[in-house]
């Protein structure tokens, strides 16, 4: 049986991880930003500075996006137990295993693949609330509950 915890703390070091990335890069573009402003005036190093800029906007979003994900992860009960499927749930259909969380790409545990998704995205929602031997069809493709935690 894999464990849930285990899976959880996966995901959320994987998010960690990104985090600490993002922030070096911000922290890089921030020095060079500033190094391109104490240059010689002009059109070229306006641009550059300009591009910097936004590269800056860009990184800053996607660290709030992950930052987002981690605070949903942080606030996930997983020793919750429901008689349907809920976020946080480890789902086992007959087309895979599904952490259902937030969207933070694969894992494999014990040679099982096992998928973070957003209870908000189409097969997320469509499992919302389901129970083990109930059946949804998402791009045409039927994922019957078999078991979930």
């Amino acid at each position: 049986m894999l464990n849930k915890a285990a899976i959880h703390n996966y995901f959320l070091q994987q998010i960690a991880s990104k985090m600490v990335m993002l922030q070096s890069n911000l922290d890089d573009l921030t020095i060079a930003s500033q190094n391109e402003s104490k240059s010689t005036a002009g059109d070229k190093h306006e641009t550059a500075l300009a591009m910097l800029q936004i590269e800056q906007v860009n990184v800053q979003n996607q660290l709030d996006e992950f930052e987002l994900s981690k605070n949903i992860l942080d606030r996930l009960d997983i020793t919750l137990v429901n008689d349907s499927i809920i976020p946080g749930s480890l789902i086992k259909t007959n087309k895979g295993y599904f952490y259902l969380s937030v969207a933070a790409g694969k894992m494999v545990e014990d040679g099982i693949t096992i998928f973070s998704m957003s209870a908000k995205s189409p097969l997320g929602s469509k499992l919302l609330g389901k129970k083990v031997g109930e059946k949804i069809v998402q791009n045409n493709v039927e994922y019957a509950v078999e078991r979930f935690e």
